[in-house]
């Protein structure tokens, strides 16, 4: 009888040691299950092939579109910034190189017409695609994407995701590349999917409704009797006459503010240029810190389970002793399990610690990336304004430079 009371705290023991080595098998089966893609051999999956936007043949209306800066997703309390491993500086300037990556996605189609990024969503355009970072860690990267046109409809309301693979950096041949671009390329491509389900002949008309509300922004009277902005989405009602002189007066403001924002995409561009370098490097160090620390996390937690188990071994040891039990192996297992117990739960604790070095690396690298903006001048004619601000405030200067010349214009006697 105490023979077999004695092997009773061992046999739980062995139990208990078993069911660990069961649970870690668990997580390193999952790992390996999560990072499998399938069947090595054979034809691919579609579902597997990367994403990338090819031009297609397209012999369709083609729009032009507006792709406003990002919003850069920041919450109004700048305190939770930390802890949702934001970086305020970081997402202003990814909130301008993701629209800016965006347009050229969408420009490598060959299935729209001029690809704009503006300021805000008041620029001129057929098609608005408006995005909200979500998460850019790295690893994860995620945005919100609404797509407008210019009646009013919507043609898209979507997340959109992309997580960079194990083996991206890897790879030399992603030498510098951007770890991002996939989803950019994602995101083009469900814009596409919604413009071929449109109908053609209402492509046309947002074509007209644009020159519309452009020139109801001046002079609402003279062009908002051409649309019903009752309906929702708002619709064409009738077209003023090309001989209108203010129609005709209209269109060449329009044309001016286009090519406004056209000189305005080298800025954009030279911004995410000169951030590439910077940036591609955050990128990488980034995805390195957020692996760590996941992995940091994942062991403590299994250390302080494996802690936790080996303490209560330790209790049931004790719990099963007899004080008439002269063999003291009872209280030996109970003193190991216990010893051992409290280490793994000490080791797991250094890990949370380990983690958090991490997450403060992140947040140092997140302070590297800098917006700024320069005063501009620009000139039409013998008219000249210089810009200054951000780029905000500039395009607001624009558009008051735009009304008076629109003025000026409506004024015979005046020359430009």
């Amino acid at each position: 009888m105490n023979s077999e009371r004695l092997r009773r705290p061992s046999k739980f023991l062995i139990y208990m040691l078993v069911l660990m080595h069961v649970l870690t098998g668990c997580v390193n089966t999952m790992a390996t299950k999560s990072d499998s893609k399938g069947v090595e051999t054979g034809p691919k999956l579609s579902s597997s092939i990367n994403n990338e936007v090819s031009k297609v043949s397209y012999s369709g209306i083609k729009l032009d579109v507006i792709i406003p800066a990002f919003s850069p997703g920041l919450s109004d309390n700048a305190a939770n910034y930390e802890e949702d491993n934001v970086w305020p500086e970081l997402r202003r300037a990814e909130a301008n190189r993701f629209a800016y990556k965006l347009k050229k996605a969408l420009d490598n189609t060959g299935m729209f017409g001029a690809v704009r990024v503006a300021p805000n969503n008041t620029a001129s355009g057929d098609l608005y695609v408006l995005g909200e970072i979500v998460e850019s860690n790295g690893v994860d990267v995620e945005f919100g994407l609404t797509v407008i046109d210019v009646s009013g409809k919507k043609w898209l309301d979507d997340n959109i995701k992309h997580e960079v693979g194990e083996g991206f950096y890897e790879n030399p041949r992603n030498a510098g590349k951007d770890a991002y671009a996939p989803i950019f390329d994602k995101a083009a491509s469900e814009i596409i999917d919604v413009l071929l389900a449109e109908d053609p002949a209402t492509l046309g008309e947002l074509k007209n409704i644009a020159d519309l509300r452009f020139g109801a922004s001046f002079n609402d009277k003279a062009f908002v009797q051409h649309l019903d902005t009752n309906s929702n989405p708002m619709k064409l009602v009738s077209m003023p006459s090309d001989a209108d002189p203010l129609y005709q007066r209209v269109q060449s403001v329009r044309v001016r503010e286009q090519l406004f924002i056209d000189n305005m995409q080298p800025h954009y561009g030279g911004f995410s240029q000169q951030m590439e370098n910077s940036y591609l490097l955050w990128q990488e160090a980034s995805f390195t810190e957020v692996k760590l620390q996941k992995e940091a996390k994942a062991k403590s937690f299994w250390k302080i389970v494996g802690g936790v188990v080996l303490v209560a071994v330790a209790v049931a040891a004790a719990a099963n002793s007899s004080p008439y039990d002269n063999n003291i192996s009872n209280e030996l297992t109970a003193v190991a399990a216990g010893v051992g117990g409290a280490a793994l739960i000490s080791s797991g604790i250094t890990s949370k610690k380990e983690a958090e070095f991490h997450q403060d690396s992140i947040n140092e690298l997140g302070e590297s990336v800098n917006l700024e903006m320069s005063p501009q001048v620009v000139s039409f004619e013998e008219e000249t304004v210089e810009l200054t601000g951000g780029i905000d405030e500039q395009f607001d200067q624009w558009r008051q430079f735009m009304a008076r010349m629109y003025e000026l214009e409506a004024t015979p006697s005046m020359q430009l």
